[in-house]
């Protein structure tokens, strides 16, 4: 009797048995828990291809309808959701001690946030393709300038805070104001377009807190993943929430890459679909005989994709199928890209997610590729009534 696992005493194992019962099933975290009893719907998997798709309910702590979303790889490294601030309405005010990004994927109005005790509110309006973040622990409202909903995807570190404080109460009622983050100052959702090399990588960067319009807005050249592929680094009210926007021309699509989870892609311009699978399959899975083993997610805009779900390290590539170029915006969470990870201060880093494979990095050049990557995709094209403009110069080493 004393072998049977619901007795509620421990017991050291027998001679050549190992202690324990060998299987069990993942407990669920803080941020699990307070997700299920918020009464919303809470989606997993590997993407979505548009958010307007998911199912939504009434969520009584923020005032509109809406649903976490839970991609397959962030469990834990941060948290995602998306809510419908009602017509003519606005949502209740929150407060909280971790990170917010807001991206609007459709609507328009404002944003109030004010520091906890004061009476001054700032006040800053926001339309479709808008990305800000929230200083952390203001106190802040959005508001719908229309007689439509508004549509809003959030990120946020609330798994990080969570999971490790487990205390509701000092995560939504802390009285500390964070004012090195957060001054109140009359141009603090100004938007700065001063480009400087960021300090991490020299890739182009904003500092800014807020930007109007990332469907539109000028990207600069970074020619990393694609011909032509234009990239900007937003680095927003002091957080360690790290993101970017990037840019693939039309008729042209990324080489596949891989890093560790926590990259979610966010479609904001035009469409298209990423392929994603693990490394173990290596750089040709269709020529291996392994193609069923690639997951497909296509997305349009409001849709996305987790980069590199499961255990990540999973190689993925993007591909535009629109007459337009492809826009995405990547959130990784806090700390999450590789180079942001803890190590040893000043140690020597290349930047090998965009170095290729043959030259010691990341990325498989598009002449070390599956050949059925580049059919696929110009058969997609034709469906659409698109060109490929993956030229055969690009597909020889050292171009």
């Amino acid at each position: 009797m004393h072998d049977i696992f619901e007795q509620t005493h421990w017991h050291e194992p027998g001679h050549g048995k190992n202690a324990g019962t060998g299987t069990f099933a993942r407990a669920a975290m803080p941020y699990d828990l307070f997700m299920e009893a918020e009464g919303v719907p809470v989606y997993r998997g590997v993407g979505v291809r548009t958010v307007f798709e998911l199912p939504m309910k009434p969520w009584a702590r923020l005032g509109g309808r809406g649903s976490y979303i839970q991609l397959y790889g962030t469990e834990g490294l941060w948290g995602l959701y998306v809510v419908e601030v009602p017509a003519g309405s606005a949502l209740n005010i929150e407060r909280h001690i971790y990170e917010k990004v807001v991206y609007v994927v459709e609507g328009r109005g404002s944003t109030e946030v004010w520091n906890d005790g004061e009476t001054k509110r700032q006040n800053f309006e926001w339309m479709k393709g808008s990305l800000f973040s929230i200083p952390v622990n203001s106190c802040h409202r959005f508001v719908n300038a229309t007689n439509a909903p508004a549509l809003l995807v959030c990120g946020t570190t609330a798994p990080n805070v969570m999971n490790l404080h487990d205390d509701l109460e000092f995560i939504f009622n802390c009285p500390f104001s964070f004012t090195r983050r957060y001054s109140g100052a009359d141009d603090y959702f100004k938007q700065n377009d001063d480009i400087m090399p960021d300090p991490l990588r020299g890739l182009a960067m904003k500092r800014t807190n807020f930007l109007a319009d990332i469907q539109n807005c000028d990207l600069p050249l970074d020619n990393r993943r694609s011909p032509g592929y234009r990239r900007i680094e937003p680095h927003m009210a002091g957080q360690r929430f790290y993101l970017w926007v990037g840019q693939h021309e039309n008729g042209r699509y990324s080489k596949a890459h891989k890093h560790m989870s926590s990259a979610v892609l966010i479609c904001v311009k035009g469409k298209g679909y990423t392929y994603t699978w693990p490394e173990s399959l290596g750089p040709t899975p269709w020529k291996e005989g392994l193609g069923d083993k690639v997951i497909r997610q296509d997305y349009e805009e409001g849709g996305m994709v987790s980069a590199a779900p499961m255990s990540g390290d999973w190689y993925h590539q993007h591909f535009g199928t629109g007459d337009g170029p492809l826009r995405l915006t990547a959130w990784f969470g806090p700390n999450n890209h590789d180079g942001m990870r803890p190590g040893v201060p000043g140690e020597k880093m290349g930047d090998i997610w965009a170095w290729d494979i043959d030259k010691g990095g990341k990325a498989i050049p598009y002449h070390l590729e599956d050949p059925a990557i580049r059919a696929i995709y110009e058969a997609e094209l034709a469906k659409s009534g698109c060109t490929s403009r993956m030229e055969d110069r690009l597909y020889r080493p050292n171009v």
